[in-house]
């Protein structure tokens, strides 16, 4: 199992560490994600899918915060994934941010797992 990290990204409320895991790119990003700090999670997602991951898993465990402007994100590197016939899985989300994804339904089109573990060991199989 590589464990090699590929990168990390940062602004004042955002750290985004990626790294690779197996066949997936496993991002996480720490702090508030909002439309003042979704390119810091926008950048390391693209080039993750530039350099041929099509299986995303977002480690949320880290995550105090989620708006529109971040859940756009996240629904477009969905959609990207997909079109390459790979998708985004979400991992440890913490309540404030689950809560974002429960209004907006957005939780029915993402393959969401209670950690990291898990959601590396679907992809393992």
């Amino acid at each position: 199992m590589d464990r090699g990290t590929v990168g990390s990204a940062q602004s004042g409320r955002l750290l985004v560490e990626v790294r690779e895991e197996g066949p997936s790119a496993v991002v996480t990003p720490a702090g508030e994600l909002d439309h003042h700090t979704a390119d810091v999670l926008r950048e390391p997602l693209e080039a993750c899918l530039a350099k041929g991951f099509t299986r995303l898993v977002i480690d949320c465990s880290r995550l105090e915060f989620c708006d529109s402007t971040g859940l756009n994100v996240l629904l477009g590197a969905r959609l990207k994934a997909e079109s390459e016939g790979g998708g985004v899985h979400l991992a440890g989300m913490q309540p404030v941010v689950a809560r974002v994804f429960e209004i907006t339904g957005a939780d029915a089109v993402f393959t969401v797992h209670d950690s990291l573990k898990d959601a590396l060991a679907d992809g393992a199989g």
